[in-house]
């Protein structure tokens, strides 16, 4: 299990790497950098859900033995 995570988060954090820099395309349309960003950006959602699921959640609060937020 932690074999695989660690593996998709090296996955996520080789485009935030690249920073759009290492695809550098002479004459062509940008399809590389365009791929690039797309990947990172659907990275960082993917990390605001896990981060969300993990940690801000109620049901994480529970576990915690946390007191949940109370809307009012």
């Amino acid at each position: 299990m932690i074999a695989g995570l660690s593996l998709f988060a090296a996955g996520l954090l080789v485009p935030f790497a690249l920073d759009g820099e290492a695809a550098v395309e002479t004459g062509g349309d940008g399809t590389a950098i365009a791929i690039v960003s797309v990947v990172s950006i659907a990275g960082g959602y993917v990390l605001l859900y896990v981060l969300w699921r993990y940690v801000f959640s109620e049901k994480a609060k529970l576990k915690r033995r946390e007191p949940p937020d109370r809307g009012g």
